[in-house]
């Protein structure tokens, strides 16, 4: 058994790929639209993902956008969120901000943040290696809605 992707629907293209690829930093690895299903796949892999996505289609995250929908889309209890490990936590939470992105829980502890898509997906990035020593805004700042 091997993990391949973990499928979220999305409800505007442009705007999702915005968030993920220009904001996050994922990078699409392929694209199926289906037409008999009214639906069009976009799959993404983190830069480090990159190239074991293109060989093995995984790990992924799969963006699905139904044609045609009005579907307003909601998170159920049971879903927690997807989790990405950054290089700087303090730099890529600087730059989400900077992109209009809101810090819903900040990386106080300079190892951990929450942020959330267009959609209402919940993510977790996670300091690479040992916490970074605590700095401001951050160690001081507090959470935003929910995460």
């Amino acid at each position: 058994m091997r993990y391949l992707h973990t499928m979220i629907r999305v409800t505007d293209i442009e705007e999702s790929l915005d968030f993920w690829c220009n904001k996050m930093g994922l990078v699409e690895t392929r694209r199926k639209e289906v037409p008999e299903g009214k639906f069009t796949l976009i799959f993404l892999a983190a830069p480090k993902d990159e190239a074991d996505a293109r060989a093995n289609n995984a790990p992924e995250l799969e963006l699905t956008y139904n044609w045609n929908s009005d579907e307003v889309l909601d998170t159920a209890r049971a879903w927690g969120h997807v989790a990405y490990k950054v290089d700087n936590i303090y730099e890529t939470c600087q730059r989400l901000m900077d992109a209009g992105v809101t810090i819903n829980r900040p990386p106080r502890d300079g190892n951990m943040a929450f942020v959330k898509s267009p959609d209402n997906i919940s993510i977790e990035l996670l300091q690479e290696g040992d916490p970074l020593p605590k700095q401001e805004p951050w160690a001081s700042m507090e959470n935003t809605g929910s995460w």
